[in-house]
């Protein structure tokens, strides 16, 4: 479908086509991409997971998929209902207002259980071109940013100049959706600095470490969420360095993976969630050769660690890099694993002085 169109259009479009198929006595049907993992792959050109070619058919005349086509209709006619009134809910939310009985003599729900309409939900974004957010279903929201920034933001009928140099110890909240009703202004930061931990965000934040270097501050606060992943996109596409800094462990990387490549849950977006140009500014194993102290602040790693960095080694799109096979044999080998905490050691301002040090010598990872 032509991307200029209007999420409600395209839902319309979507119900025209079933009811012309109805009329003329066929078999009501809709395509989608196959999201299995043997459909998602690696672009090497473009540097982030995508979907493959391979779709399949749901139509209504098929005893195996008659259900899910009618839950996968009633999701998107309450979706069309939630845009068209300039309302937002959660996926949790439209499970409860799809809750119901089909009818008084036949004892069944449409959906028992949220588990039913999630995967349902995705196929619609799939099959339509569209994220859930242009649905007006908003996902989880998780992340703070702090920098020399402004935003727009439509809320109500009202337009909202957010300054994000004055939000305080806080920060500014970054909600799921950074598409729709928000404009990025006046953005004259000279790059971005992801931070795994909000503690470690709180303590760069203490410093004005935005302020003195000039700089974006992202807490993702653990893994990103959709809509802190789509921020750090945009930031990206607006030309600015994209520096992504966790713990040295199989979790804090596959955080940094999933902002650089994209993840396979979130393949079928990963055009708009990934960011092929960030790179890993730490910490990392190597680093225990250039600073002294933290070879004595390391912690064993345990055999979860150890298999799900044997795994990553595994992933084409991490072991094509030589420094990166060497960073996860070395936690291997070792058996160690180092939190980015750990930089407090010396003093509590040391961090400042490593991002500033790693970036000025480009000692990061691709």
């Amino acid at each position: 479908m032509p991307s200029d169109e209007t999420p409600d259009a395209k839902i319309e479009k979507l119900g025209k086509s079933i009811v012309m198929e109805i009329k003329k006595g066929e078999n009501p049907s809709f395509t989608t991409s196959v999201r299995t993992r043997s459909n998602i792959f690696y672009d090497k050109k473009k540097g982030y997971l995508k979907l493959g070619d391979a779709q399949e058919e749901r139509n209504f005349l098929n005893v195996a998929q008659s259900k899910r086509f009618m839950q996968t209709i009633a999701i998107s006619a309450k979706c069309h209902k939630f845009v068209r009134e300039k309302l937002h809910t959660t996926i949790r939310g439209l499970f409860y207002q799809l809750k119901f009985s089909l009818g008084e003599d036949i004892d069944e729900n449409v959906f028992s259980e949220q588990s039913e309409s999630n995967p349902l939900i995705e196929d619609l974004e799939v099959s339509l071109g569209l994220k859930r957010e242009d649905l007006n279903l908003n996902a989880n929201r998780k992340g703070v940013l702090a920098g020399n920034m402004k935003i727009l933001d439509t809320f109500g009928n009202e337009k909202i100049e957010i300054d994000c140099t004055k939000q305080g110890r806080s920060g500014w909240a970054i909600p799921s959706d950074v598409d729709n009703d928000i404009e990025f202004v006046n953005v004259k930061a000279k790059y971005v600095i992801v931070v795994e931990k909000d503690a470690l965000w709180q303590r760069l934040n203490e410093d004005l470490f935005w302020k003195k270097e000039n700089c974006i501050l992202i807490t993702p606060q653990g893994q990103a969420a959709r809509g802190t992943r789509r921020l750090i996109k945009k930031l990206s596409d607006q030309g600015l360095p994209v520096y992504v800094f966790t713990d040295s462990d199989a979790w804090g990387w596959y955080i940094y993976w999933t902002i650089k490549t994209g993840s396979i849950n979130l393949a079928y977006i990963g055009e708009d969630v990934a960011t092929p140009n960030a790179r890993f500014l730490g910490v990392t194993m190597s680093d225990l050769d250039s600073y002294e102290f933290l070879n004595k602040l390391t912690i064993n790693a345990s055999e979860v660690d150890i298999k799900r960095a044997q795994e990553m080694l595994s992933y084409e799109w991490i072991n094509k890099y030589k420094e990166w096979k060497d960073e996860l044999e070395r936690m291997i080998k070792t058996k160690k694993k180092l939190e980015q905490d750990a930089l407090q050691g010396p003093r509590l301002t040391f961090v400042g002085d490593y991002i500033k040090e790693k970036i000025a010598k480009k000692a990061y990872l691709p």
